[in-house]
């Protein structure tokens, strides 16, 4: 890739915004940045698509230049590479407009989504016995409500990017080393008022407020043997969306799209 980060701007790359809402799109451009180039043909076997489907979303890719033709075709077909690692944005920029907001709710979204499937396929592995008790060990998900200042929460993405740049590049040739999907969130929510018996009111949503007996956990449990996703309605679960377990989790989330915040369709 010529380019680490790409920081996309609200007002000047408004059709490229549009462009990525597209859920294939998305999930071409992760693939191209966690396998590297492929043919259009390739991808269509590991999406499940039409290869002129495949090809199709790509040149829209590259007509916003977010992929570019390889050096070397594979024969008569091209082969495509993505030309950043990263798609950044500024949340700011992004809140400024309308179809900014519209954006950063549709690629939050999707990360989510990626989430679930990323769960069900890290079972999947572990069900194979593809990990052994030392990947085990450190594996899971947490969720905490610390109640932090801005600047704190600042400060707390900066350490927390600024540590996982530094592993990564530590790790970047060890042979021990294997692909981890990264998720992180942090979402400022505000308390509402307390109600008439002294209890948490409920939020604008009617769900309970935080810290309200029937609130989510918030508990700070760390969870590697978190519930399985393995439900009728998992994202995760076979279909023709399904991430294969033979095949690179879709990277919808490891998008590498993000500036406060990465997205690494590979939206990092």
């Amino acid at each position: 890739m010529a380019d680490e980060h790409r920081i996309l701007d609200p007002e000047q790359d408004a059709a490229a915004l549009k462009a990525l809402t597209h859920p294939l799109r998305i999930r071409l451009l992760g693939l191209l940045r966690a396998d590297g180039p492929a043919t259009a043909s390739e991808l269509a076997v590991k999406t499940g698509e039409s290869s002129a489907s495949t090809s199709y979303h790509l040149r829209v890719l590259a007509k916003y230049g977010f992929v570019a033709e390889a050096e070397h075709r594979d024969g008569r077909e091209r082969r495509w590479q993505s030309v950043h690692a990263v798609t950044s944005w500024n949340n700011a920029d992004m809140d400024a407009s309308p179809e900014g907001r519209a954006f950063r709710s549709s690629m939050a979204r999707r990360q989510i989504d990626h989430l679930t499937r990323s769960l069900a396929r890290h079972e999947r592995d572990l069900d194979a016995g593809r990990f052994g008790p030392e990947w085990r060990e450190h594996a899971g998900i947490t969720d905490l409500m610390p109640r932090l200042t801005a600047d704190s929460l600042a400060e707390l993405w900066q350490a927390f990017e600024g540590k996982l740049a530094e592993l990564t590049a530590r790790d970047a040739a060890d042979p021990g080393a294997e692909q981890v999907v990264v998720f992180a969130a942090t979402l400022p929510v505000a308390t509402p008022a307390p109600a008439a018996d002294g209890e948490p009111g409920p939020t604008e949503d009617g769900a309970a407020a935080p810290g309200a007996p029937d609130a989510p956990d918030g508990s700070g449990t760390h969870a590697p043997d978190g519930p399985r996703a393995d439900g009728p309605d998992d994202p995760g679960a076979d279909g023709p969306d399904a991430p294969r377990a033979d095949a690179p989790d879709d990277p919808g989330g490891r998008d590498g799209s993000g500036t406060h915040r990465n997205v690494s369709w590979g939206v990092s």
